[in-house]
């Protein structure tokens, strides 16, 4: 082998500095998240969006990233939103939720939408670098308060997930459009498609979610939202 040659394989060999998105719009936090990337991959690339409009352009923009953190309570909004627009933009893109929102209902149903992870943003720096490192290698990290116990319960609370895993990713940009009061009309105009598609999906969506009309299927979504949930579980009595 000439020494050209050797040099090509070496060069390959050389591991590719790997590159996050980090989409979060608290200034302290993105700035723990990096010294914590840095830690754990000191040659990494780092980009920042501060809403899932920015993260979406960013995604578009850049090379493919390894990883995406991600906080659930971004500005513009609601519930498992930026989630779901963010996988369904990039199915294979890894997603891992940073969030202050540790009820295990939150984090089974971010799991379910596809998340690759879920780190509390109460861990140490230690830790955050720790967790990262594990997801990168192809493990899933979860906070240690979400036990089997607190899984089975989150299992048996809800089916809205297990139903929305039926929708397209077009129907999903259609329901998320539908829970915006877009009309037919408008919604036909975002996506360049006609009418009568729109009409299609939406005959489709309501098939999907088991409900009667473009109303309840609204508010079947509005349960993504973590302050219903939250009250919910404060509503329910404790063991």
């Amino acid at each position: 082998m000439s020494m050209s040659e050797h040099a090509a394989v070496a060069w390959e060999a050389l591991p590719v500095p790997a590159s996050f998105l980090v989409v979060d719009d608290h200034p302290l936090f993105i700035e723990a998240l990096r010294l914590s990337l840095a830690s754990a991959f000191p040659d990494a690339r780092i980009v920042e969006a501060n809403s899932i409009a920015k993260a979406k352009e960013a995604i578009s923009a850049n090379p493919p990233f390894d990883l995406v953190m991600l906080d659930l309570s971004m500005p513009g909004t609601v519930g498992f939103d930026g989630l779901i627009e963010l996988r369904t933009q990039q199915p294979k893109l890894p997603v891992v939720i940073c969030s202050a929102l540790e009820d295990p209902r939150i984090v089974h149903e971010a799991m379910t939408y596809g998340a690759a992870g879920f780190i509390s943003k109460s861990v140490k720096k230690a830790e955050l670098a720790a967790a990262i490192r594990d997801i990168m290698s192809g493990s899933v990290y979860l906070p240690a308060s979400y036990t089997a116990e607190a899984a089975g319960q989150a299992r048996s609370a809800s089916g809205l997930a297990q139903r929305l895993a039926l929708l397209t990713p077009q129907q999903l940009r259609v329901l998320m459009m539908l829970r915006q009061g877009m009309l037919n009309k408008q919604i036909a105009y975002e996506l360049d498609v006609g009418e009568t598609t729109v009409k299609a999906h939406v005959s489709e969506i309501l098939r999907k979610l088991n409900v009667a009309s473009r109303t309840q299927a609204v508010i079947e979504v509005s349960k993504l939202d973590f302050d219903a949930i939250v009250s919910e579980a404060g509503r329910a009595p404790h063991k």
